[in-house]
């Protein structure tokens, strides 16, 4: 078992939350020092290691004498000039607000290999600033017999999620728009809506719209610290051992509300990590059987007034 650590090539200093693929569907992220730990016994036949960073060259490393520190180079920065908006500007606050569900059918079981982009569009050419996103969650009760009622004590997770911004690229994810690491922890003390506000990114919305993700790092600690967390389960089954995606807590509800088909889907560790729209012919889902076919996040923007 080795502990690993990822760091800029340059200042030395550790990369958060790196993407760690083993291929052949298998992964992990980096914590927020830039550690993971690898054990050759539980993965005894993976050979080759491909690191992933916001805002840095792809990686791959040999696991043969692997080393107790990765480099990574940085990239070529590809984001747009920032705009910069003066604090006294008038604006007017607008808001769209996330879709609920506290039913258990009606929602996505996160894994660490998915990640969920929704897409949202531009009305106008209006110059808007991204303030907060709302993700929607589900809270499960303790006790099964008791899910519907209120006031029932909810089932407890610490989890962390990993959240990215991409411009629309002819109606899929493209580039991201920052290369910040934003994340945030979720319990179920935190009730059915997280509000992330991303205001201090200074994310104004494309005139083509923008897609906003939503990605499990795993569970963590009481400090909020990422644990190392196990990705499967095994299975025996008739051809052998079986890997089943461990699913996180908490639950991600879907919608019949929006009619357009404005959620993606991307398995990070397989399928070549290319996003696919999540309707009916390109993903087998209980939800799209019965028309939930949106995750149902929500968020706040201003709009400011024209000078």
């Amino acid at each position: 078992m080795a502990q690993i650590t990822i760091q800029d090539s340059q200042s030395k200093t550790p990369i958060s939350y790196a993407t760690v693929s083993f291929g052949d569907g298998q992964g992990l992220f980096a914590d927020d020092e830039g550690q993971f730990i690898f054990n050759f016994k539980i993965y005894p036949d993976i050979d080759t290691l491909y690191i992933s960073a916001l805002g840095y060259q792809d990686k791959t490393v040999a696991t043969a004498g692997l080393k107790k520190i990765i480099f990574l180079d940085e990239e070529v920065s590809e984001l747009d000039e920032v705009i910069l908006i003066a604090e006294n500007r008038k604006f007017k606050e607008e808001t769209l607000k996330p879709y609920l569900d506290d039913d258990y059918y009606s929602c996505w079981l996160p894994t660490i290999e998915s990640e969920i982009a929704v897409f949202f569009k531009n009305s106008d050419n209006k110059l808007k600033k991204i303030s907060t996103i709302h993700f929607p969650i589900t809270l499960e009760s303790k006790d099964w017999e008791k899910r519907k009622r209120k006031n029932a004590e909810k089932q407890p997770f610490s989890t962390l999620f990993k959240v990215k911004f991409y411009k629309n690229n002819n109606g899929v994810p493209g580039n991201v728009l920052t290369y910040e690491n934003i994340v945030f922890r979720a319990t179920e003390k935190d009730g059915d809506v997280q509000n992330l506000n991303v205001s201090p990114y200074n994310m104004t919305i494309p005139k083509s719209g923008f897609f906003v993700s939503i990605q499990v790092l795993g569970y963590t600690d009481k400090a909020g610290k990422l644990l190392p967390n196990k990705k499967y389960k095994e299975l025996k089954g008739p051809d052998g051992i079986v890997k089943i995606p461990t699913n996180f807590r908490p639950l991600l509800p879907f919608t019949d509300e929006v009619s357009l088909h404005n959620t993606y889907i991307k398995r990070v560790f397989i399928n070549g990590n290319n996003w696919v729209q999540f309707k009916r012919g390109n993903i087998e889902s209980g939800l799209l059987k019965k028309d939930l076919i949106n995750y149902g996040i929500g968020f706040t923007y201003k709009v400011y007034k024209d000078e």
